[in-house]
């Protein structure tokens, strides 16, 4: 797939390069503005299962 990619992309090695940086841009901010946002709920993080422990005065 990722050799598809880089004989896709336009360009000599400096397009390639900054095709390349575009892609992965873009597929870090879709992870985080949409992916991430909606799998969100579906994660545990506000699941506490450490107690706090009684101290002994």
């Amino acid at each position: 797939m990722y050799s598809w990619i880089w004989r896709t992309l336009p360009g000599g090695l400096p397009g390639k390069l900054l095709g390349s940086l575009v892609l992965v841009v873009l597929a870090v901010l879709l992870l985080f503005t949409v992916a991430f946002p909606a799998l969100e709920p579906l994660l545990p993080f506000s699941d506490v299962t450490v107690d706090q422990a009684p101290t002994s005065g």
